[in-house]
């Protein structure tokens, strides 16, 4: 009998191909055009990198809907339901949705097998090809080249940074890995790289493809004003003063021009409307980066969950460091690297209270397996089967004017989140 409710669509899907991860577009691009192919939006905007893919999605949402545009955006994975990954107009997907929109691409496939991603992809893809979009953006999973989202050609396409992560599937240096990344670019269209340092080979192929390139640092600029808690986007002789983002980590600046980037490059389309850019900087949100809720102790959100997204988190935790401790609840998937996470970590953290996650993904590192491989990096404070207990423990342990940073994984996060609500914390 086939699935009827969210829950049980998603269950299947786990369970309806040998792989959790395969590569390539062959399969998924067939259910696709079997679909008919239509367009998800009149204009489609794809958001790729190692980092920072979910805010510059905020950014982007945020602007454009300011500026009157309607908007379906695809992001993963989700914090707390699977109807976060789709938004239209800024609401999450309704169950029913979703539900139909799974049908339809079961019925479509025959015996081509999916994926647990590419089922969510194809469903994205349908759904906003039925909402009336101005513009999609769609956040890349995997990669590049090969990730499903890479069936649309998109008009302008953003690589935000390339470090290393997912080295199974996309290599083990950032040249291998720009590569792959590189794959969302497009011939003659927009491609915007947002850091100053991209690995060569991101360049260079952007470059034989074709790719209007604009780099971080080259070709558009952000500078911070201090003094009056601004900031100044420029590019060529066209020239932005801004507000400062409510998303805290400083690396949300190169997020945001890169997004704003992204939207001069298609203005002739959309238009340019230097009012919703402000409006958008200033409102923009997303959950899970640097969240902060106040209390005795304060906790800290964040999804960092490979090195560079460590050193980042690492860096505002030194800059915001008051006369308290800093606490870190971390738990990590057994792909990670967990020794580089921590090591970037270790001088900006006082003490460690480590948590498992094999009770939430089938990837999940036990909590034993967890302290295994930390061996002598850290001095671990006390070790938990789960996050819940983990933040417990560090509440418990938690002095008058320390704080407690939850991270390593989005389920991490999650559960953080969870902790949160239950105990009544606020932003």
């Amino acid at each position: 009998m086939p699935p009827t409710t969210l829950d049980d669509w998603l269950d299947y899907q786990q369970r309806a191909h040998p792989h959790a991860i395969q590569m390539g577009l062959e399969r998924v691009r067939e259910v696709w055009m079997r679909l008919g192919a239509p367009a998800p939006a009149r204009v489609v905007i794809a958001v790729g990198g190692t980092n920072g893919k979910g805010s510059t999605v905020a950014f982007l949402d945020a602007i454009l809907s300011a500026a009157g545009q309607r908007v379906g955006a695809y992001t993963s994975p989700h914090l707390l339901r699977y109807n976060e990954r789709v938004r239209v107009a800024g609401l999450d997907t309704a169950d029913a949705t979703l539900v139909a929109a799974f049908a339809r691409i079961e019925a479509a496939r025959g015996a081509i097998p999916l994926t647990y991603f590419e089922y969510g992809t194809l469903a994205a893809l349908w759904i906003f090809a039925h909402s009336d979009l101005d513009v999609a953006l769609l956040e890349v999973g995997l990669g590049g080249r090969l990730d499903a989202v890479n069936l649309i050609d998109a008009d302008a396409a953003i690589v935000t940074t390339v470090d290393l992560d997912h080295q199974a599937w996309l290599g083990n240096d950032r040249q291998s890995i720009g590569y792959e990344k590189a794959g969302i670019f497009r011939g003659t269209r927009p491609a915007i790289i947002g850091e100053s340092d991209p690995p060569h080979a991101l360049l260079e192929q952007a470059w034989r493809m074709g790719a209007d390139v604009h780099v971080f640092g080259r070709d558009f600029f952000c500078v911070r004003d201090t003094a009056r808690s601004l900031w100044r986007w420029q590019s060529g002789a066209d020239e932005l003063v801004l507000p400062m983002p409510q998303l805290h980590a400083p690396c949300q600046l190169a997020n945001a021009s890169a997004a704003i980037t992204a939207l001069h490059t298609v203005r002739p389309r959309l238009g340019w409307n230097p009012q919703a850019i402000a409006a958008g900087v200033a409102n923009a949100r997303i959950g899970a980066r640097l969240q902060i809720f106040a209390g005795e102790p304060a906790l800290i959100v964040d999804v960092a969950h490979n090195p560079q997204a460590a050193r980042v988190l690492a860096h505002w935790l030194r800059a915001t460091r008051g006369v308290g401790r800093t606490l870190a609840v971390f738990g990590a998937l057994d792909d990670k690297d967990v020794r580089g996470i921590v090591a970037a970590l270790n001088d900006a953290i006082d003490a460690w209270f480590i948590g498992g996650l094999d009770g939430d993904s089938p990837r999940g590192l036990a909590a034993e397996r967890l302290r295994e491989i930390l061996g002598t990096v850290v001095a671990i404070e006390r070790v938990a089967a789960n996050i819940p207990a983990a933040l417990a423990q560090a509440f418990g342990a938690a002095r008058v004017g320390d704080r407690v940073i939850a991270f390593g994984s989005f389920f991490v996060a999650a559960a953080a989140l969870g902790f949160a609500h239950e105990r009544g914390l606020s932003m």
